[in-house]
């Protein structure tokens, strides 16, 4: 397991925050998995899947989302490419005006670093009934709290990665507030995906099923 750390900012307190990285029909104002039994995993996006992107919706400007066959793995991903991270992008729910309602507090993103800039977008709801939201960066060095918005950076490891990020804990450290849900994950370029998922804890590399894992080929001496 690699850890990334990262720090929090606030009112002139240092406050320390973990990431770790390991290798490896809905109504209008509606909250997609309202109705769902949420224990365990909660996959809502998989670069296998027969539409990886059916409850997203993406935009793209002087860039592509394509799934390519990655040659580590040796199977297909979603490759987010864009000039300008900002303007390149899949974000989830597709309805703007609906949201996830995912209550489970930790999300897992398995990205491949492409060795550009890349930037990731969570936001949450509060027990103050406030809308949070956490972007990670990894052309960002200092971390900064702002009532509405929390940027951090982000270090990623050469090839794939893991990103593990525990939502309650972030909220809790950045707001003084409870966490409550997710309402939208919004992933912009550069990178490439296999699976975002959200978890009721944090789970070891053994611990995970077989199609949450990333496999690597055998290499033949």
């Amino acid at each position: 397991m690699i850890h990334t750390s990262f720090e929090l900012h606030k009112e002139g307190s240092l406050i320390s925050v973990l990431i770790s990285c390991s290798l490896v029909g809905l109504g209008r104002f509606g909250k997609m998995f309202k109705n769902t039994f949420q224990s365990g995993f909660l996959s809502i996006l998989y670069s296998l899947g027969t539409k990886p992107l059916q409850i997203w919706d993406k935009e793209v400007v002087n860039g592509h989302i394509k799934r390519p066959q990655d040659e580590d793995i040796q199977s297909n991903v979603l490759e987010i490419i864009g000039t300008n991270v900002q303007s390149t992008y899949i974000t989830c729910p597709a309805d703007p005006a609906a949201t996830l309602g995912i209550k489970l507090p930790f999300l897992a993103l398995i990205v491949k670093n492409l060795k550009k800039y890349f930037t990731f977008e969570i936001q949450v709801l509060d027990d103050k009934n406030v809308r949070r939201r956490f972007r990670a960066s990894n052309y960002q060095s200092v971390t900064r709290v702002k009532p509405y918005i929390c940027t951090m950076p982000l270090k990623l490891e050469d090839g794939w990665n893991n990103i593990q990020l525990n939502l309650s804990d972030l909220t809790k450290r950045a707001y003084g507030t409870n966490y409550v849900e997710t309402l939208r994950v919004q992933v912009h370029a550069n990178c490439r995906l296999r699976r975002i998922y959200f978890a009721d804890r944090l789970y070891s590399e053994e611990e995970l099923p077989p199609e949450f894992k990333l496999y690597l080929p055998i290499q033949k001496a």
